[in-house]
This record gives structure tokens, sequence and C-alpha cells, in this order.
């Protein structure tokens, strides 16, 4: 895999850690899956990001008992191999020019080690560039939660899903986008995609674009007809690289499609017209 930087931003004390990650291995788990999960709380008792996670893990999280800790406490605790954590990280591809810092949700398992990024990492998803706004992401974390939950017990059912751009494996769900609603948030297109001319040129069938409190409710009330687009990209900060897209349920964290490109003359911060013309096969 590709070496990571990765910060725990969240305490005081700032830890940096730089190392080659492996794949999680299929006994880790199942010692995930045995566990207690600590969430681990932004050290703002009145961020939106606590107030999200809180209320999206009391409602959604299924798979192991939880329990709620501050970021002093999961330095404490981070060690103690009997413990799993859903906890906030920030990272960066050391690889990638430029190289900008990203917000990640994170289930990993509590390890021995030195280095954070040693710590066996279950299931990590991208939130958004570091330093945006909260509100770019926390309206999606209930159904970012049930996806991570899913990815979790496949996983576990079936260890050979355990490979490199894992979340690839999901894109045999493609097919299935065009029975359901898409909606997706004007900034979540590319520029030359927003207009819904263009966007029916290359997809044709039922897509609303939406305010993210529309794609709140529709995961809170798990409704079965709609397909979330979560993406990921810079939002027009200074650095400007990765762009993450991910297609999810917001009834059950079903994974239907996922892509990643880099931004290029070619390729802007948002799902590409390439995005749909996939989905429309």
């Amino acid at each position: 895999m590709k070496r990571l930087s990765l910060i725990i931003a969240m305490i005081s004390l700032t830890l940096w850690g730089s190392a080659q990650r492996n794949l999680v291995r299929p006994e880790d788990v199942k010692t995930f899956l045995s566990s207690t999960t600590y969430v681990v709380l932004e050290n703002n008792p009145v961020s939106q990001y606590n107030l999200e996670i809180r209320d999206a893990v009391e409602r959604s999280w299924k798979i192991t008992p939880y329990k709620f800790i501050t970021a002093k406490e999961f330095e404490e605790m981070r060690k103690d191999i009997d413990k799993s954590f859903l906890v906030l990280i920030q990272m960066r591809f050391d690889n990638d020019k430029p190289a900008p810092t990203y917000n990640f949700l994170s289930a990993s398992l509590g390890a021995a080690v030195s280095k954070i990024t040693d710590m066996p990492d279950i299931c990590s998803v991208p939130l958004s560039y570091k330093d945006l706004d909260e509100g770019t992401y926390t309206y999606k974390l209930e159904g970012l939660i049930l996806f991570m939950q899913n990815y979790i017990k496949a996983i576990n059912d079936n260890p050979k899903l355990i490979k490199k751009n894992a979340f690839k494996f999901y894109n045999k769900n493609i097919k299935q986008v065009k029975s359901k609603e898409l909606w997706v948030t004007e900034n979540s297109l590319e520029k030359s995609t927003r207009a819904l001319t263009e966007i029916r040129k290359n997809y044709k069938y039922t897509i609303k674009v939406v305010n993210p409190e529309d794609i709140q409710k529709a995961i809170q009330e798990r409704n079965p007809n709609v397909l979330f687009l979560h993406k990921v990209g810079p939002e027009g900060s200074r650095l400007q690289c990765r762009v993450w897209k991910m297609i999810i349920g917001a009834e059950d964290g079903i994974l239907y499609y996922y892509d990643m490109h880099k931004i290029s003359k070619s390729k802007g911060d948002g799902f590409l017209a390439k995005d749909f013309a996939k989905i429309n096969k």
C-alpha cells in the first residue's frame, strides 16, 4: 500500500507517524467484532462533528457495544489490545504531489505500538480535506457508519475481500443504481456536469439535486428508494489532489459505486461525466 503520513490532531500534543500500513488480518476483524468500540470525541464539546457522530452512533452502530471517550482518554487507552476505536484521523499520502491532509473516519484496533499508523486499521473512510468546514460531511456520518459496518461484516464473512482498493469490489452493484433515485448536492458535481441538461446527456435515470438536509433526512428515515453521493474534494481550497466518489444506500449503507481520481485539466473537483457514463450502463 502507499506510504502514509498520519496525524492525530485532536489533543494538545500532536502525534505524527509514518508507516507502511499493512492489510488487516482476518483475526483482527474477529477481534474487533468481539470488542467494545470507543468512539473518540473531539476536544470541542459543541463541535458539529461531536454532535453528529454521537447521534449517528446511538441510532445506528449495531456491530459492537460502544462507549464515548475524549481524545485524551483515547491516547491513554489506544494500546489496549482488547479495545477498538472509532476515531477521526488526519492522513496524508506522501506520494501525492501536492500532498494535502485529509480527514478520515477510522475503525481501528488497540495495539501496544508507538506509532498510531501501526494500529490495525479495520476500515477507514475519507470525509474531507483538512480544515474544510465540518458541514461538508457531518450530515452524511450516519450513512457512512452504516457502510463501515456492512464492510466490516463482509470482510469477516469473506476474508478474500481484504485487499488493496477493497471498496472497488462494490462496483458489482453499479447496475442497480438505475433502479433507485440518485440524490446529489450541487457541490458534489464537477462544474461542467452541474446543469441538468449536461447530466441527462450521460445519465438517463432518476437523479435529484438536493440540499444536505434532504440527504440526512433520507438516511435517518432509511429511505429505501434513495442513494446518495458522498464526494470528498478540495472545495476550492489551495491544495488540490484527490477526489473520492462513493454512492451509498440511504436505507442500509450498501455501497453501489466507488472511484477516486486526481484533479487535472480534464478532471475537476466532483462527480465527472465519466462517472455518470459508468453508472448509466
